[in-house]
């Protein structure tokens, strides 16, 4: 491996040959973070194909350091693997006065006091789904999440009718299904070729997508107005007090989409494996939940929500956060300059054991005896650009994993009932197990 200064006192190794190890992070991240940490120390270096050259750190000093960095030293870097999906106008792609303009038209309509009026909502959703297993029948688990989350999405975010459903639900299917790996990570391959590429039918399954909602949006200022977040954030002007235009709002919905449908599906996945294969876990959460009237918040359950933040903490939904540096920076001792990329590896930030005991153990309890800081528990991200849809992400989890229990008795099957645990893959802009996880439905 060479070593760069950076410019300043801390040396970071940079790893050769760079495409091995950019391999090696595909296949299992969380494996590969931690070594290149006890190898290298905190930061080191990671190239990504298509990006160039990030340092990275795993400590809630780096974390620190990065969050509280100043607004207008950052910015989103690019060209973004994900711009494709969320469009040029999304959030997550935006800086600068941009991007603090649309986050305060867009936060408003994502708030948890607003969220939570969604909730009964999100039970029929995971209802919906749930009353259809069959004791003696096997579920797919993320099958059976995208489920739940997509029609939460369809429900809540774009108030989609029961007409409409079956033809946003294939569109959706076609648009993401249609951004494969290989077009995330590697740029050069979406050109197209006479509409028979992956790069042409991705293309053409996000035309569709979009001219279901434009005509959605077109019917809503048409008079159509209803109680969803669409909704919301149509009658939402920007501080002069003009409107988001068709276009950016596509951008903003596809984003919400992209980023609050593949992720829960995939925390709640990991959140039924891991409750699962903990019997006293799972009988706790069970007494929790028999004990508590049905009309209360299960945000407001405490190991309901232990659970849930322990099952984000082993597993956070996006394990990256990113951020290009407009003017020189120093990361814990390394000197950056303007154009270089720095992030944190929430793997590491999740399971470092100057914080966490038994980092690699699935315990809830934690969370019920101590509060951790924002620097140290990020599943979500932070600073100036945490996700702005956390609050509707931790509401349904937490209503999905109760409604579930409620309503069905599960059980792992072979092997992942005593086995060793999948790894965590890519799975479009989330990681979900590497392996499939199936339940049998006992009653």
């Amino acid at each position: 491996m060479d070593s760069t200064t950076h410019g300043g006192a801390v040396a970071l190794r940079r790893p050769r040959p760079a495409l091995a190890h950019a391999a090696a992070a595909g296949i299992d991240f969380q494996w590969y973070f931690r070594r290149r940490r006890d190898r290298d120390g905190d930061p080191f270096l990671l190239r990504f194909p298509g990006l160039g050259e990030a340092v990275f750190t795993g400590t809630p000093e780096g974390a620190q350091q990065l969050f509280r960095a100043p607004i207008a030293a950052l910015e989103p870097p690019r060209p973004n693997p994900i711009e494709p999906l969320v469009g040029t106008a999304s959030l997550i792609l935006t800086g600068g006065e941009r991007h603090r303009r649309d986050r305060a038209l867009l936060a408003p309509a994502l708030h948890g006091s607003r969220v939570r009026a969604y909730g009964e909502l999100i039970e029929e959703s995971v209802r919906f789904e749930v009353d259809r297993w069959q004791p003696g029948t096997v579920i797919d688990a993320r099958s059976a999440a995208t489920a739940i989350t997509l029609r939460v999405i369809l429900d809540a975010v774009f108030g989609v009718g029961s007409e409409r459903r079956a033809a946003c639900t294939a569109a959706i299917g076609a648009f993401l299904g249609s951004f494969s790996g290989p077009l995330m990570l590697l740029p050069a391959l979406r050109h197209g070729l006479f509409g028979r590429a992956p790069w042409d039918r991705f293309v053409a399954a996000r035309d569709r997508l979009d001219r279901l909602l434009l005509a959605e949006i077109a019917e809503r200022r048409g008079g159509g107005a209803g109680a969803d977040i669409l909704s919301t954030l149509l009658d939402t002007r920007y501080e002069d007090g003009s409107a988001i235009s068709d276009s950016d709002l596509c951008d903003q919905l596809r984003t919400l989409l992209v980023a609050g449908h593949e992720t829960t599906a995939n925390t709640l996945v990991w959140a039924l494996l891991r409750l699962h294969r903990e019997p006293v876990v799972l009988d706790r959460l069970r007494t929790e939940l028999r004990e508590t009237s049905p009309a209360a918040n299960p945000v407001e359950l405490p190991y309901l929500d232990a659970v849930c933040q322990e099952t984000l903490r082993l597993h956070p939904p996006v394990p990256i956060v990113l951020r290009r540096l407009i003017e020189p920076f120093c990361l814990r001792g390394a000197a950056l300059a303007a154009g270089d990329i720095m992030g944190i590896a929430v793997p590491l930030l999740h399971s470092d054991p100057a914080v966490w005991t038994e980092p690699d153990r699935f315990r809830p309890e934690r969370f019920l005896e101590r509060r951790y800081t924002p620097f140290e528990f990020a599943p979500f991200g932070g600073g100036h650009r945490r996700c702005v849809g956390a609050a509707l992400a931790d509401l349904e989890l937490r209503i999905a994993v109760a409604t579930i229990l409620a309503r069905a008795e599960l059980r792992l099957t072979p092997p992942l009932r005593n086995g060793g645990l999948p790894r965590a893959v890519p799975r479009g802009i989330a990681t979900g197990p590497s392996r499939r996880v199936r339940f049998e439905v006992l009653g």
